[in-house]
């Protein structure tokens, strides 16, 4: 037994009930009538009328001085306010938050941040940087990016991350051999890096058949994107089975799913992966209008938005978190909202891609939780995401306060936790897990601050402890791993250089390297290819 003595912890509201499944995650969010306001949104903002979402009495915690956080087993076994600190307890200064959960995670984009601005360009511009590093990921290099990327959100305080894999075989589209480590050699390189980075990991397995949406429907997959499919939706699930069948008895790690846009998996197709999801009882994630190239793709091929294609596969509902759900219609805005299903926010990547303002607001209101993610890793704070949700909202609204810092946190915590199979994580209570995050109240940019709005000022490089799973993954602001930005370095130099040597498989004609942005910004184009 382990035991954590906290200077200040952010405790679950007097008669808050425990997290539910995906899609019920208590963050001051939906608890109404579908379409109708739900607990927590009030007519106005804090006492002012003005259309806020206030955490109420179902906010996802408050601050509470001198708490000790027992833990066994990986789990919170006590927790026990007005204690005071004893010997052996360890210290945890500042305020103590819930583990931080990046519902959201491509992890190999790292390797892009800083290398695309050269020449501005566009979404469909950048995606061929991305086509070239994936183009030169082995199982290996992999495992060394993964590490080093899970190992700096950790500094940052997260303790869950749901990473959207869809690189799944050799560059040619061939599965890799038993002896290269299997057709599932890609994910087990994922779930090393977790393990090295003290993170838990929930592996979206993606489902990626086709290389697009056209006007006469999906089109076949591009050489560039060979890797990403299995053919068959059938495939797809037998692969998965299989992970999820070898990684049984791992209890850091789950085994989810993902369809990786409308634009990938074909309407039966998505119906196929939503069944399967609901029969194992895993989340199921997908990418949903990030760019109005997709709804177009989507008007024109069969008539209705990508949302409505979701919906009238039986892809929606409480088990089920759009990505982005940016250019939304109200009808749109409804159907997420009546049938409960998740929204995962990332407004650094939707502000870095010029994809432009998803409405936050209006989605809570219509019963969508939100949780928020890193997504391509233009930053690796959570906080920031959390902040980036209000702080987009007062842009499109003109308003400050829709969302109230309590709110905040239960997006980068409990509802994260939540659309990753996680429900009874995100909350310091007795048999959540124990992943605790300690935000020093002492920088530059912290001092002086209500620790009860620290969600509105602090961010990763004010994280000074985290534990994962009752484990000290971070202490004083440095990694267990070691010198994380060396790591960081040295596996992006280490896969840049393969893309430039053409290695991993023939990279595209025309494929960026060194992030330079290669204009293929046609009508054409823009309706086949990947997400972010």
């Amino acid at each position: 037994m382990t035991s954590f003595w906290c200077e200040r912890a952010w405790l679950p509201a007097p008669g808050e009930a425990p997290g539910g499944a995906p899609g019920e995650a208590p963050c001051g969010a939906p608890g109404g009538a579908p379409g109708g306001a739900p607990d927590g949104v009030t007519g106005g903002g804090p006492g002012d009328g003005t259309g806020a979402v206030s955490a109420g009495s179902g906010a996802p915690g408050h601050v509470v001085g001198s708490v000790r956080v027992e833990t066994a087993g990986g789990r919170i076994v006590a927790v026990e306010p007005g204690a005071p600190a004893s010997d052996g307890d360890v210290l945890l200064r500042g305020i103590v938050l819930p583990g931080l959960a990046d519902a959201h995670s491509h992890a190999f984009h790292r390797a892009l941040r800083g290398r695309t601005h050269a020449d501005g360009g566009s979404f469909w511009t950048w995606r061929q940087g991305m086509y070239a590093l994936a183009a030169a990921l082995t199982p290996d290099r992999y495992e060394r990016l993964a590490r080093a990327v899970l190992a700096e959100l950790a500094l940052g305080g997260t303790t869950a991350v749901g990473e959207f894999h869809y690189v799944h075989h050799r560059p040619d589209g061939a599965p890799y051999s038993a002896a290269q480590g299997g057709p599932n050699a890609m994910a087990e390189a994922l779930r090393r890096g977790a393990r090295d980075a003290g993170v838990h990991l929930t592996l979206l397995d993606t489902c990626y058949l086709h290389g697009g949406l056209g006007p006469r429907g999906h089109e076949p997959l591009a050489p560039e994107q060979a890797r990403f499919g299995d053919g068959t939706v059938e495939r797809w699930a037998g692969r998965v089975d299989a992970l999820r069948a070898a990684w049984a008895d791992d209890d850091r790690v789950l085994v989810g799913a993902a369809a990786h846009s409308v634009r990938a998996v074909a309407p039966a197709e998505l119906a196929a992966v939503a069944r399967w999801s609901r029969d194992a009882g895993a989340p199921l994630h997908v990418h949903l209008s990030e760019q109005p190239g997709e709804n177009e793709a989507a008007l024109a091929a069969f008539g209705v938005t990508p949302t409505r294609l979701l919906h009238d596969a039986g892809a929606l509902g409480p088990g089920t978190t759009a990505v982005h759900a940016v250019h939304l219609t109200d009808d749109d805005v409804a159907l997420l909202g009546a049938s409960g299903t998740g929204v995962c926010l990332c407004p650094t990547t939707e502000r870095d891609l010029a994809d432009g303002i998803a409405p936050g607001l209006r989605l809570l209101r219509a019963g969508s939780p939100l949780s928020v993610g890193t997504d391509q890793h233009v930053g690796a704070d959570v906080l920031a995401e959390a902040r980036g949700v209000e702080e987009h909202e007062r842009l499109a609204g003109g308003r400050r306060g829709a969302f109230d810092p309590a709110t905040l946190i239960g997006m980068a915590t409990s509802a994260g936790h939540a659309a990753l199979g996680r429900p009874d994580a995100g909350r310091i209570a007795v048999g959540a897990p124990a992943d605790l995050v300690a935000v020093r109240l002492d920088t530059a940019r912290t001092a002086g601050t209500d620790p009860a709005q620290v969600a509105l000022v602090a961010g990763a490089a004010d994280v000074s402890d985290v534990v994962a799973g009752g484990e000290l993954v971070v202490r004083d602001g440095a990694h267990r791993a070691g010198d994380v930005a060396r790591m960081l370095a040295e596996a992006v130099d280490e896969i840049w250089a393969a893309a430039e040597r053409g290695h991993g498989a023939g990279r595209p004609a025309g494929a960026p390297v060194r992030g330079r942005d290669t204009a293929r910004n046609t009508a054409h184009d823009i309706t086949r290819g990947s997400d972010a």
